[in-house]
């Protein structure tokens, strides 16, 4: 069972940088394929960025690319996410997930998940 656990949330003004942290416990880190995805109020869960278990691929939503950067440190068992740039419509709870079968953009792929932190970008 793999255990995951974000920080780094928090209220941000526009324009803004925010770095979450993802960290596993419980596995085998680096088998496991990386996943950012969010929530806004009422919306569906949608994909952010994914890392491979190497860490030497990585893909990321059309609507963050240039802005956000997915990382990940195997030997502390943590991914990040560096979000710069941020605008008011990147407002949600964020969510880490993991999965060693493959790396996916849907969310229900995904087997493991943490709790999710708030980021929130006033204008």
């Amino acid at each position: 069972q793999v255990q995951l656990v974000e920080s780094g949330g928090g209220l941000v003004q526009a324009g803004g940088s925010l770095r979450l942290s993802c960290v596993a416990s419980g596995g085998t880190f680096s088998r496991f394929v990386m996943g950012w995805f969010r929530q806004a109020a009422g919306k569906e869960r949608e994909f952010v960025a994914a890392i491979s278990g190497s860490g030497g691929r990585t893909y990321y939503a059309d609507s963050v690319k240039g802005r956000f950067a997915i990382s990940r440190d195997n030997a502390k068992s943590t991914v990040y996410l560096q979000m710069n740039s941020l605008k008011p419509e990147d407002t949600a709870v964020y969510y880490c997930a993991a999965d060693d079968r493959g790396l996916y953009y849907d969310p229900r792929l995904y087997e493991y998940w943490g709790q999710g932190t708030q980021v929130t970008v006033s204008s």
